[in-house]
């Protein structure tokens, strides 16, 4: 643990008591709507503290403070201590915030960045499609330009929130260039706009925690137009934003946070009675609780040394590839530790008189393991880690095989 000066101490009992003061109101399990109106008054009342959108200005609607990642892990761990929903995190808030700060204009700024702190726009991601998705930079939806507009044609898959999504962030192909990376436009798109058609994929996941549609989607594009105005960054040059995004979007899925926020909840499931039996009397099932409580500690333990490296201005990157895969593969075998410490009664969904808080363990049972293939397959982020992490050589190609 990074030991706290006098002002971060102060921090860490400021967030404390809001905690105890406030901690009622928060919402609890899944909201089954990303607008919500308990967790967005809880997200007002985040931002409103400096609790959520910490660092972002307060010109574009956040709390304004200067960058600092231990006034960041003090937040999270406090909250994740407290086993109290941490704000809205999306792809909006982790990715499209961060980036519009980075590269965006000014009018890019104020358009987007302060409704989608609030929890007003949704947004989805369009990047993996039908023959890019291990090898993003083969995309093919193509975007060409007409006067003030780009005219994009093309399709996206497994665009999760699509069928809500306000805006899309989007990648496009604008031109050729030596490389496949070359010539790829980052780019915003309104999701209303004519010729964007949005179909559904069906899955495994409960589709009543999402309006009654499938979470997943499929996205076509027919001249769709979108002002020149909404590019992200320079034209042609959306990769290395692209890669960023993706960075973040790794990340957020591993947080170490939420996973220590889901073994919280785990900790009072098993004290819990279920089939006239409790989960914390069966010796296997608090052998499965105590190494994964052991794992979660060291994916702390390993969100710490990101943040003390990033503090030293040293690379992590190593490092920080490992949390995505890692934390992912955890949330799956801690959800479905929660449904078998249910018994009988785990697996229940829809409308059984023996629901348990909406059925949202089998949901997340189902939602984690698609994670594990979702923002990078946990082959592939072991392939990222081997090869550009330890200098090891490129997995062959099937054709060399």
């Amino acid at each position: 643990m990074i030991a706290l000066d006098r002002e971060h101490a102060a921090l860490r009992d400021e967030v404390r008591a809001f905690i105890a003061l406030h901690g009622h109101v928060a919402p609890r399990g899944l909201a089954r709507h990303r607008k919500d109106p308990q967790v967005l008054e809880w997200q007002a009342l985040l931002l409103a503290h400096g609790y959520a959108g910490r660092e972002v200005p307060r010109e574009y609607g956040g709390f304004g403070a200067a960058p600092d990642p231990i006034a960041r892990a003090i937040i999270g761990d406090e909250f994740a201590r407290a086993g109290l929903h941490p704000g809205l995190g999306s792809q909006g808030i982790e990715i499209v915030v961060p980036t519009l700060l980075k590269i965006g204009t000014e009018a890019q700024r104020r358009a987007y960045i302060a409704p989608t702190l609030r929890g007003e726009y949704i947004w989805c991601q369009g990047f993996s499609e039908p023959n890019a998705g291990s090898d993003l930079a083969s995309l093919a939806t193509a975007a060409r330009e007409e006067g003030d507009a780009l005219v994009i044609d093309g399709q996206k898959i497994w665009t999760s929130s699509a069928h809500e999504a306000d805006y899309m962030h989007c990648l496009v192909r604008t031109a050729r260039g030596e490389r496949k990376s070359d010539g790829i436009t980052y780019v915003i798109v309104p999701m209303r706009a004519p010729g964007i058609e949005v179909r559904n994929i069906t899955s495994m996941v409960r589709k009543d925690f999402f309006d009654g549609r499938p979470s997943f989607n499929e996205v076509f594009f027919t001249g769709v137009r979108v002002p020149k105005a909404n590019v992200v960054g320079e034209m042609g040059h959306g990769w290395s934003a692209a890669m960023k995004a993706l960075g973040s979007e790794r990340g957020m899925l591993g947080d170490a946070g939420r996973l220590e926020r889901r073994l919280h909840e785990i900790s009072q499931l098993f004290q819990q009675e279920f089939d006239s039996r409790r989960a914390i009397d069966d010796a296997v099932l608090v052998d499965r609780l105590a190494a994964l409580s052991c794992r979660v500690a060291a994916m702390r333990a390993h969100a710490d040394r990101i943040l003390a490296a990033d503090l030293a201005g040293e690379d992590a990157r190593l490092a920080a590839m490992v949390v995505k895969l890692e934390g992912c593969e955890l949330n799956l075998q801690l959800s479905t530790l929660a449904v078998d410490a249910m018994g009988d009664e785990g697996p229940l969904y829809g409308d059984s008189p023996r629901l348990h808080e909406e059925g949202v363990w089998p949901f997340r049972t189902m939602f984690d393991l698609a994670l594990v293939i979702g923002g990078g397959s946990a082959q592939i982020q072991r392939n990222i880690i081997a090869e550009q992490g330890l200098g090891l050589p490129r997995e062959p190609s099937s054709a060399a095989k």
